[in-house]
């Protein structure tokens, strides 16, 4: 049987006692401690867990069935709960915090701040540890990105640029200011679309498909919302770009393809007043 630290194991509970349930470990872990107060609705002797395996305050192995904010080898926008003299200890939503030891900050961490982590098996102490200095374990060499894939990024920090993402947890991009149309923060989950793969390996990223495809889209859910706003839109093609992206969260340029695909299909009319939907 192999056990995961620091991710979701399969496991099953094989004795009940008074402060909790004890957990096949196998014969190299033997029997792991689900304390009373990490189970989450009805267990049973013989049930099958979905159980999240960490090190107790004493670093025994032990089971939980909350689920953390990440895992082991997840990249996450986390808050500092203390700090102590040997770092800072962040709250990842497990009753341990987890450290991130001052060697792993590129910066004093703050309590009450966030910032973007990794969490990892630290290699000399077998321990989960989290580091802000997030670069060293980014992947590099070969990219399997292609144009218009579709990617789940994390905002990672805010550049004279754009926005530095980490895309499906392994890739580093880059989402140009150019291509925002809506509110982003450090932190934020957003689908995006690969732009552009460099020769240097560098990844540009959109937050709407380009083409006509994106145009395809977007027509759809220009479309969506006539429907649900009794077959009126105020905006038209010469509306502000300002305006249109807080309303779509698109540019300017894919909300008048989309007017002109649905009018050549005859989905709407144009006035000065907005689009109708026929």
């Amino acid at each position: 049987m192999q056990i995961k630290l620091g991710d979701i194991n399969r496991l099953s509970v094989v004795k009940q006692v008074p402060f909790g349930y004890y957990l096949d470990g196998g014969r190299l872990h033997g029997e792991i401690l689900l304390p009373q107060n990490e189970v989450l609705g009805n267990v049973a002797v013989g049930d099958d867990l979905d159980v999240f395996l960490y090190l107790d305050q004493e670093e025994r192995l032990i089971a939980t069935m909350r689920q953390p904010l990440a895992r082991v080898g997840d990249f996450a926008y986390l808050e500092v709960a203390w700090v102590n003299n040997f770092g800072a200890f962040l709250n990842w939503g497990l009753l341990k915090d987890l450290f991130v030891p001052f060697r792993e900050q590129k910066m004093k961490m703050v309590k009450g701040q966030s910032y973007i982590v990794h969490i990892h098996l630290d290699e000399e102490s077998s321990r989960i540890m989290a580091s802000a200095k997030v670069e060293r374990y980014l992947s590099s060499g070969y990219v399997p990105y292609h144009k218009g894939d579709k990617a789940e990024a994390l905002i990672w920090q805010k550049t004279e640029l754009g926005f530095k993402v980490i895309l499906d947890n392994q890739w580093a991009g880059l989402l140009y200011d150019s291509q925002v149309f809506r509110q982003l923060h450090t932190g934020d989950r957003v689908t995006v679309y690969i732009n552009k793969v460099r020769p240097d390996g560098k990844i540009d990223v959109t937050l709407s498909r380009q083409g006509q495809e994106g145009v395809t889209d977007f027509s759809d859910i220009l479309l969506a919302y006539l429907q649900d706003n009794n077959g009126f839109c105020h905006l038209g093609d010469k509306s502000p770009s300002e305006e249109i992206a807080q309303v779509f969260n698109v540019s300017k340029k894919v909300f008048k393809k989309a007017i002109g695909d649905l009018y050549k299909k005859r989905l709407i009319t144009i006035s000065e007043d907005g689009l109708h939907l026929v």
